[in-house]
């Protein structure tokens, strides 16, 4: 598997970084062997392909990385002991404006023949051919999650392979381009929130670890739900509240917001249905090194509610929809059913006076914020709990006229 603790749980301290060795088999550290070559040729930084994304961010976080070159393949090299039994590791070079202090990394080169970065997708395309309307079909955005490209291939693509194949050359870490096909509505997979995908360019497996803020997700894009627009509430899940706070993850999934709370030292007790999600929040409780501050269940929320005393509890899903359009609302929103106020009444059974839920809703614009706040006061009215509103936000769009949004509310 390969979205971020730069520099990484496996990463080397930068002075234990194993030293550079030339092909004699003389260890010169790196200084010794760059100094003669930082005016004369741009550097770059050899690592595992594994360990590009993770690599990427935390050379950004030093701020040498430098994001005017390509990624390029690289044969990297690690000597063993002893010297002539060297092995060859599969690595990319990874452009720097100067030695890494901070970052673990095999070695740091002379590029000599270093390529710019060639940020528009169109170029590319134009390069192999397209022109006219086959130009106006390019998508303008998409999510790359670990080494995993996720692209909405638009109507009217004349060759989509040649797409994947582009959007490779564009990221030189990426391994795969899936097809983003939506997530499932119907039956068991949309219940468990199922990525409708298909392989369009690259490898077949498409098993990664994606890092973000120091958090890695281990996870395969085309079996479980990953949403890259959601990136900022992850990393503010992980800044809210404080040490020792017992959070109530209703709807863990891979471990969304599960892992970076109990990386800030929370205590969560996570659920999820999804057998593939569940075995990936197990994967990544352990790959965080927080597996002694998630109890995770493979159960319906529901079922743990009156046993907990929460002081926090995330509510982040907004159920399922069935694309018809919502009746008197103008939206192509849908029908929504098992969305996250049906199980308000579970939430506060689980939330000790005082504590908060953070309230997910998929909301029509019409109703902004009309209608969560609506549902959060019959909730508290229910409960005979007394309501607060600490904060809203917008996550991001959902879809057309619908917003995704996030409520903190407080009960006492």
């Amino acid at each position: 598997m390969t979205d971020e603790d730069p520099p990484g749980d496996d990463a080397t301290p930068a002075d234990e970084t194993d030293p550079v060795t030339a092909d004699d088999g003389l260890e010169r550290t790196v200084d010794e062997v760059l100094e003669p070559a930082m005016t004369d040729a741009p550097l770059a930084a050899i690592v595992e392909k594994q360990r590009a994304e993770t690599a990427i961010e935390s050379l950004r976080a030093e701020g040498v990385y430098d994001d005017s070159r390509r990624v390029r393949e690289a044969r990297g090299r690690r000597d063993a002991e002893p010297a002539d039994d060297a092995t060859r590791v599969n690595g990319v070079a990874l452009p720097v404006t100067e030695p890494p202090t901070e970052t673990a990394v095999l070695e740091v080169v002379k590029q000599l023949e270093p390529e710019p970065r060639r940020t528009d997708l169109e170029d590319l395309l134009a390069d192999r051919g397209w022109s006219g309307a086959a130009l106006e079909s390019v998508p303008g955005s998409w999510a790359v999650i670990g080494s995993v490209i996720l692209v909405t291939v638009p109507e009217g693509c004349p060759d989509e392979a040649e797409l994947g194949a582009a959007l490779l050359e564009l990221h030189g870490e990426a391994d795969s381009v899936l097809a983003d096909e939506g997530i499932a509505n119907d039956g068991a997979a949309g219940t468990y929130r199922e990525p409708r995908t298909r392989l369009i360019a690259g490898d077949e497996d498409t098993e990664t670890i994606h890092t973000e803020h120091g958090t890695r997700y281990g996870l395969d894009p085309a079996t479980v739900m990953f949403s890259p627009g959601n990136q900022a509430e992850r990393a503010r899940m992980g800044e809210v509240g404080s040490a020792d706070e017992r959070v109530f993850d209703m709807f863990a999934g891979i471990g969304y917001f599960t892992l970076p709370m109990a990386r800030a030292g929370a205590r969560v007790t996570a659920t999820e249905i999804n057998p593939t999600a569940f075995r990936y929040l197990l994967e990544n409780a352990v790959l965080n090194d927080v597996a002694d501050r998630v109890d995770a269940y493979m159960t319906d929320c529901r079922d743990l509610a009156d046993e907990l005393e929460a002081d926090r509890v995330v509510m982040g899903y907004y159920g399922s929809a069935d694309g018809a359009a919502e009746g008197g609302e103008g939206t192509a929103h849908g029908t929504r059913t098992d969305e996250a106020h049906d199980f308000l009444d579970d939430a506060l059974a689980a939330l000790s006076p005082g504590g908060v839920v953070h309230y997910h809703e998929a909301t029509p614009e019409a109703r902004l914020w009309e209608r969560p706040l609506e549902r959060l006061d019959a909730a508290a009215d229910a409960a005979d709990r007394t309501l607060e509103i600490l904060e809203k936000r917008r996550v991001k769009s959902h879809s057309a006229g619908v917003a995704h949004v996030v409520v903190d509310a407080r009960f006492e």
